[in-house]
């Protein structure tokens, strides 16, 4: 047995954050024991060490095994304050790197409710505050230089764009604009985050993973500043002094774009410790969804003329349909690739399945509308979205179809929504664009 076995296997082994180094260290006596006494059987050294780390399980079940020993250990490991645990990640400089940055986003937010009207400041929301984000991961991933400048120079351009375009106030294309961009300039943070390998598909999923428990922990903070601000304006209300305008308009958006970075510190930081909160909320709603949609077919059913004349009915549908690929998404994102086909896995096909019946049901009504009252920007972009989405959920659910009657790997499956996640950004960038110019800016 090689020591250089050994240091790789130990070094593996310690980025379990259950694990400390006293952990470390009694697996790798009992490993080298183990390892002894095969080689004194008459196996090889390499034959013995792998037949001793398989023996021993694999190291989550181990962190398991720890924590349910210590699990006082485990909750302290949540705890914010840094230099408790050894090895604890996002402690020190990435705490205090994540907060100053926080504090930029909060103040370029704040620097554009000052200097910009209400829709100018939804509009360029995220290109104040998307940035300082991607510089996060940009210092933490230690980009090259380039890379760098690359990204800043696509923000640069984004805002740039925006600002020069004559949006009518209040027109459909501004609002359109505002909903898209953070969804273009996402792509630019999510190309910071996996280190500028765009091109793996491992790291798009990491990027996914990282999206939705980002979006936990933003809500997270978000129900819980809020809750905060409420009672201190109340508090200050009893006492006859007005807090609102301070609150209101200084804390709570400041807040709310320093929350971007504090929640992706957290994610990072604590990723280790617990078992990710996307993937168990898209196992828990996945089935009720599924009712949902067949609810919803069923009334189609009964009363066909009510999603022919209900504006808000087809957005509804239409952010359902998207909830539908996010819960996919995660559910795909923490299956292991080498378990056998299961009840979750039927799962995610009939939901595929619904969905598409549901697409398909918003598609012939939004044709419709558009027939009978022209298109406008608003109807071109759901238009666009919904065919999007189509297109994908009719891949995934036949390869995922396919995976539950054992003729393709679900690696396949992941495969497809890595290499289709680019066609999203690219929708946005298409509606930010070009919808204003086409519609002419109303």
């Amino acid at each position: 047995m090689s020591d250089q076995q050994i240091e790789q296997w130990r070094g593996y082994v310690r980025r379990r954050a259950t694990l400390t180094a006293d952990d470390v260290a009694e697996l790798e006596e009992h490993l080298r024991g183990q390892v002894d006494d095969l080689v004194a059987s008459g196996l090889a050294d390499d034959e013995a060490f792998l037949i001793a780390v398989k023996r021993m399980g694999s190291v989550d079940e181990l962190s398991r095994e720890f924590a349910r020993e210590h699990s006082e250990r485990l909750w302290k490991q949540l705890v914010l304050t840094p230099g408790e645990t050894e090895g604890a990640r996002g402690s020190g400089p990435e705490l205090w790197g994540a907060i100053a940055l926080g504090a930029g986003a909060a103040l370029s937010l704040r620097a554009g409710l000052a200097w910009l009207d209400e829709g100018r400041v939804a509009l360029l929301a995220s290109v104040l505050v998307l940035p300082w984000l991607a510089g996060y991961f940009a210092w933490q991933r230690r980009l090259p230089a380039g890379q760098v400048a690359t990204l800043a120079a696509g923000f640069v351009a984004v805002g740039a764009l925006l600002v020069a375009y004559p949006f009518d106030a209040g027109g459909d294309t501004l609002l359109l604009a505002a909903v898209h961009a953070p969804v273009l300039l996402w792509l630019l943070v999510g190309v910071a985050y996996v280190g500028g390998d765009w091109r793996s598909g491992p790291r798009r999923m990491d990027l996914i993973r990282f999206t939705g428990e980002w979006a936990v922990y933003y809500f997270l903070l978000a129900a819980g500043g809020g809750l905060l601000l409420a009672l201190t304006a109340a508090t200050f209300g009893a006492i006859d002094v007005d807090a609102g305008p301070l609150l209101f308009e200084w804390v709570l958006p400041m807040g709310a774009a320093g929350a971007t970075l504090v929640a992706a510190w957290l994610v990072e930081s604590k990723q280790d410790v617990i078992e990710n909160i996307a993937p168990v909320l898209a196992r828990v709603f996945s089935p009720l969804t599924i009712a949902l949609l067949v609810a919803l077919l069923a009334a189609f059913a009964v009363d066909p003329d009510v999603i022919d004349v209900d504006r808000e009915l087809l957005i509804l549908m239409t952010v359902i349909l998207v909830l539908v690929l996010a819960l996919a998404l995660y559910a795909l994102s923490a299956r292991p690739p080498e378990a056998a086909a299961g009840l979750a896995d039927w799962v995610q096909v009939a939901l595929a399945l619904a969905a598409i019946v549901v697409d398909l049901v918003v598609l012939v009504a939004m044709a419709g509308r558009i027939a009978e009252l022209g298109l406008t920007p608003n109807r071109a972009a759901a238009l666009g979205l919904n065919v999007l989405l189509l297109v994908n959920l009719a891949v995934s659910a036949w390869l995922g179809l396919a995976f539950v009657r054992g003729r393709r790997p679900v690696a396949a499956l992941e495969r497809w929504q890595t290499d289709y996640l680019p066609l999203y950004a690219a929708w946005a960038a298409v509606v930010v664009v070009l919808w204003g110019p086409i519609f002419a800016w109303g």
